[in-house]
């Protein structure tokens, strides 16, 4: 049982982070089992110091929107969004793609799989649940839930697909179809996007992938349940990717936020669209 009050000016000398934060990891039900259990204040291990909630965007701009269609058919078009994308990456670090081959159908599908998979009953979900990175398959709530200031509001599952696919048998059966038809969608988006970007860097176009840039794939999950105190805590708090490349799909919801320069900017999401992040490990390759 998690008790502890969820207001960040009262004093206890008695509060004890760690039972708090074993008790929630032993209960194996993430942060929708609190939800479900229909708490009003937040356990005090998920509520942010005050400054780490920024102010909102005052940044008008928005990120680069590339449309991809025809960079197979047309080579004077590749050229141009190669050059899209490298000005994106180098200004940005992020941009959006549109009609990039993947059919609105699969991604609507994806999104609807893992709300299946959390929505589930938690008996079904909480075989998955594992802090050991080595399993394929983890279900979990804050990968650094013992290390990190506060706990995110969120819960996550996540699947090694790539450089060795796993046993489709072993995916939750609520997203495991669908999971092995968003990989084999998204690792040919990756090919294509890591040609673009070794053509603009003006190298070959499988330069990266040579490399070995494009052998590995994780599918990450998150799920945030509705908070009954949003203004205490954060569903992701502020991060870098230390990878070559996140494709990001969101959902309708809203609420995700880049940082360029030192201006916070909104990313609305946009039906069909897919976010990319030039990762921490492709930067420093890189350059």
């Amino acid at each position: 049982m998690i008790t502890s009050t969820s207001d960040p000016n009262t004093v206890e000398p008695d509060y004890d982070r760690l039972s708090e934060i074993k008790a929630f990891d032993e209960s194996k039900a993430g942060v929708k089992g609190l939800v479900d259990a229909g708490i009003s204040k937040i356990p005090r291990m998920f509520i942010e110091p005050p400054d780490i909630h920024g102010k909102g965007s005052s940044f008008d701009g928005r990120i680069p929107t590339l449309d991809l269609d025809g960079i197979d058919r047309d080579a004077t078009r590749r050229k141009r969004v190669s050059n899209e994308i490298k000005d994106a990456s180098e200004r940005w670090g992020f941009f959006q793609v549109v009609n990039h081959g993947i059919p609105l159908s699969i991604l609507d599908e994806m999104l609807n799989g893992a709300r299946r998979f959390f929505e589930q009953d938690n008996e079904e979900k909480k075989v998955f649940y594992t802090r050991d990175p080595s399993k394929p398959v983890t279900y979990y709530s804050n990968y650094h839930l013992y290390t990190s200031p506060a706990a995110n509001w969120r819960d996550s599952l996540s699947c090694f697909m790539a450089p060795i696919p796993p046993d489709s048998e072993k995916l939750p059966a609520p997203c495991r179809d669908i999971m092995m038809k968003y990989f084999d969608q998204v690792i040919c988006l990756g090919y294509t996007l890591f040609e673009l970007l070794s053509e603009a860097l003006g190298l070959h176009k499988n330069h990266l992938r040579d490399m070995g840039c494009a052998d590995g794939l994780s599918t990450v999950c998150h799920y945030y349940p509705k908070c009954p105190e949003p203004e205490l805590t954060m569903g992701t708090t502020k991060h870098a990717d230390f990878d070559f490349l996140t494709i990001l799909l969101q959902d309708q919801t809203g609420g995700l936020q880049i940082l360029h320069g030192e201006q916070w900017v909104d990313v609305p999401p946009i039906p069909g669209a897919l976010l990319v992040n030039v990762g921490d490990l492709l930067q420093a390759r890189v350059y």
